[in-house]
């Protein structure tokens, strides 16, 4: 199976979440349209200027926040149709959208989550870091075994209807961690939050990390990534 791959830059949040939801609208137009369709599989990566996004149950209080300070912040807040509560985008953030048709992957919900972790997981085992999930929450995380250490390194959140997915996950590689003091990440208290350039000590070009994620979606998924 093949799947179309474009790296879209830094694109506004709304630009990028109207360009889903048409992606996701045409595979599912098909998908039900047919039985012999083949679906025009998507994987989008790009970053976001300053936003923070609410998941269509998670909880407001945990912009910590008043809207009217936002802009101070160069920041914009979108509540909006993924699963999950509250996190950020920001400059420096390897965000996913991967738009599939998980049952021509032979994918359950269930797998293909637990695939979008371990995606993240094996790239950061090439940088010499071992990560982890934590049990109830998405995400990877380093240090779950020390709760007074446990961080994030990785968000997840997605949209499934008619086993077709859209939204994914946001890897911090040189993200400002100061965006992170103004929410309650994922409605998460009691964990911090941490970026690839702060485990490492150094600056993380986005493009390497970019290719070691491509090969590792083609190698978890079992799948070809076509640019």
């Amino acid at each position: 199976m093949t799947i179309n791959y474009k790296n879209l830059g830094l694109i506004e949040y709304k630009e990028a979440w109207d360009l889903q939801e048409r992606l996701f609208g045409e595979i599912l137009e098909a998908k039900l349209a047919a039985d012999d369709y083949v679906p025009n599989n998507r994987l989008l990566f790009l970053e976001h200027p300053h936003v923070y996004t609410l998941g269509k149950s998670g909880d407001k209080s945990h912009l910590l926040l008043k809207e009217n300070m936002l802009k101070s912040k160069s920041a914009s807040f979108y509540h909006i149709d993924r699963g999950g509560d509250i996190t950020y985008h920001g400059p420096g953030q390897i965000v996913a959208y991967p738009i599939l048709d998980l049952d021509s992957l032979n994918l359950t919900i269930r797998t293909y989550i637990f695939n979008l972790e371990e995606v993240i997981i094996n790239v950061l085992k090439i940088y010499g870091i071992e990560a982890s999930r934590s049990e109830g929450e998405t995400g990877v995380w380093i240090d779950m075994g020390i709760k007074a250490k446990a961080r994030k390194i990785a968000a997840l959140g997605v949209k499934i209807s008619k086993m077709v997915s859209m939204h994914g996950f946001a890897f911090n590689i040189n993200t400002n961690l100061d965006y992170f003091s103004y929410i309650i990440p994922c409605g998460i208290a009691d964990k911090g939050v941490t970026t690839l350039q702060k485990e490492l000590g150094r600056k993380i070009p986005l493009e390497e990390v970019e290719k070691h994620l491509l090969n590792q979606f083609e190698e978890v998924f079992k799948v070809k990534i076509k640019a």
